[in-house]
């Protein structure tokens, strides 16, 4: 039988009050007071993270070069190195029980790369693995990004999609702390077969794909239903 999918768009939001929004639900999530998986889906402002693992060496631009381009930087719990998040990109946070499913790190990532493959499919993209790497590529080219945090079995943080991302941006970095990755995105493999509705599409693939790999049911909550939860322990 299916579960349900708690899943809430949250338009475009700073990194910032998502992130809070992500580490409140998933504290829910440890304590039960959340009784579902939830899908945050959000586009953000330009901001570089920088996992657990990051290299100095990776965030090519200096910091004070990109508080003037206004790009904000947080150093957070996710693994992984240097990534951007900006317009046109569709960010997800999947704030699992993995002991609803399976409790395997390696299984998870290599689940949230399934959807992903199956997303782009859906959209008339070829999708495929980089053995050793973490994330979806296109004719060698990566058009998907994921980056996870996981604490007693319940995870957050996520992965990134390029659905028109504008990808000069990437230039500030060494993406991923992969030395010449030569990022995509929807909008550019698919040119003038792109849909003009391919935002729209996109978070639609998104929500199926990960519903078919993960097995769930979506149901479209609110965020301030959500954080009620938090409060309350019913959602």
């Amino acid at each position: 039988m299916s579960a349900d999918l708690a899943v809430v768009g949250l338009g475009r939001m700073s990194y910032e009050e998502a992130l809070q929004h992500q580490r409140a639900i998933a504290e829910a999530r440890i304590r039960g007071d959340v009784t579902r998986d939830v899908l945050l889906l959000v586009e953000h402002p330009p901001v570089v993270t920088l996992g657990r693992a990051f290299d100095h060496e990776h965030l090519a631009t200096p910091r004070a070069e990109l508080a003037k381009r206004h790009i904000d930087v947080f150093e957070v719990e996710r693994g992984g190195d240097v990534t951007f998040h900006g317009p046109g990109q569709l960010v997800g946070y999947p704030i699992f029980r993995l002991t609803e499913h399976k409790e395997d790190l390696h299984w998870f990532l290599r689940a949230l790369e399934e959807a992903l493959i199956t997303t782009v499919a859906s959209l008339g993209i070829e999708g495929v693995r980089n053995e050793g790497l973490t994330g979806v590529w296109t004719h060698g080219r990566k058009i998907a990004s994921i980056g996870i945090h996981v604490k007693q079995w319940v995870t957050w943080h996520g992965f990134a999609l390029n659905v028109a991302t504008d990808l000069s941006y990437f230039d500030l970095i060494v993406p991923c702390g992969i030395d010449g990755v030569q990022m995509t995105s929807l909008a550019q493999e698919l040119g003038e077969r792109a849909p003009r509705d391919l935002w729209a599409r996109a978070l639609d693939s998104v929500v199926m794909g990960i519903c078919d790999v993960f097995g769930f049911r979506p149901q479209a909550v609110t965020l301030d239903d959500l954080l009620a939860a938090t409060q309350t322990g019913t959602d």
